[in-house]
């Protein structure tokens, strides 16, 4: 269902080398430190897959014990099968899921979070195009479509 390639494995790096560069990296990192439990059995989402999950926080279990839960086989409560995995608590279950996301040591997190605070980046203003389809273009039967680099494509073309 989830299937980690060798590329996002190479991208899953070590803090001192920054954090993941997309999601799959981040799971990837989690699964190597032993922060994240894979649930591969049918969970229903609508009963079962936030009370799971929840009993780590109200159950007594410790920070340092917490895990992320990477659900590859989501059903619902009429049993029909989701086709994506669901992630919970895979960015901050605990200070060390969270460090793993900001590639760096928990000590050092509130000392990041205090710089990006007090240098922040500029907001570039969006640029806007001329040609850009009205909203009455993309209403005429083009739907689903993609819409990339200011241009819009008709899905399958």
């Amino acid at each position: 269902m989830l299937d980690v390639g060798a590329d996002a494995r190479r991208s899953a790096r070590t803090p001192a080398a920054g954090p993941p560069l997309d999601f799959q990296s981040h799971l990837a990192a989690l699964e190597a430190q032993g922060l994240l439990v894979r649930v591969d059995r049918p969970i229903n989402k609508d009963t079962e897959l936030h009370p799971l999950v929840r009993w780590q926080f109200q159950g007594g279990l410790k920070e340092e014990q917490r895990r992320a839960f990477l659900f590859t086989n989501v059903i619902d409560s009429s049993g029909r099968r989701c086709d994506i995995p669901v992630a919970v608590g895979a960015l901050a279950a605990s200070p060390r899921i969270y460090a793993v996301g900001m590639g760096r040591p928990v000590e050092e997190i509130e000392a990041a979070w205090t710089r990006a605070i007090a240098n922040p980046i500029p907001v570039v203003p969006p640029v806007t195009t001329a040609t850009f389809p009205s909203n009455e273009e993309l209403m005429m039967d083009s739907f689903p479509v993609c819409v990339r680099k200011g241009y819009v494509r008709r899905a399958g073309r």
